[in-house]
């Protein structure tokens, strides 16, 4: 199974978000994804793990049974930029479809907890910009220099874990597309 296959299911890419930064059982996996049936999450996490996305960190007997610790490997899979590039536009609006139904589950997982979203300081906007191709290569590597070394942060008694989902595309035709000496 492909990478983007693989991780394009709403469950395994949830259970993607959950394990990071994490060494987790399938039970205390289950804990973190209620809505999900133990047996949906035990098959994902078999094929998570067969496929290498998970590794199983540490093993234990508990009443005859062997319990495992899973982890996300350190060397994740990557979608790069030839894969992108193969995908035709069902390809792109399926994902974008799963990343949306996964963004929608986990929120939704959020509020069935009873928070404060004024306390947590819960966002989401969307904000139009009109940039040139250098500006928009400047804000995605501005983008990464602030976010890059956050992601490498683990659990601690301080820290909750939020969940960010930047997207960015095109939002509309440029004005000057199509006009004589433009192209």
């Amino acid at each position: 199974m492909d990478p983007l296959e693989l991780l394009g299911h709403p469950v395994r890419l949830r259970i993607v978000h959950v394990m990071r930064g994490r060494t987790l059982t399938t039970a205390q996996l289950c804990e973190r994804i209620p809505d999900v049936s133990k047996a949906t999450v035990y098959r994902h996490i078999d094929l998570l793990s067969a496929a290498g996305i998970l590794e199983v960190a540490d093993e234990r007997r508990v009443r005859g049974a062997v319990e495992r610790h899973y982890r996300l490997r350190q060397d994740p899979v990557v979608i790069d930029s030839d894969i992108v590039a193969s995908l035709t536009a069902d390809d792109h609006r399926r994902t974008f479809a799963v990343a949306m139904a996964t963004l929608l589950a986990e929120f939704n997982a959020y509020l069935d907890r009873d928070p404060d979203p004024t306390a947590d300081l819960v966002g989401y906007r969307q904000h139009a910009v009109w940039l040139s191709e250098d500006e928009l290569v400047a804000l995605i590597a501005d983008l990464q220099r602030v976010l890059i070394p956050r992601l490498n942060n683990l659990p601690a008694d301080d820290r909750d874990r939020y969940l960010l989902s930047p997207i960015l595309f095109p939002a509309e035709e440029s004005p000057s597309a199509g006009l004589p000496g433009t192209n």
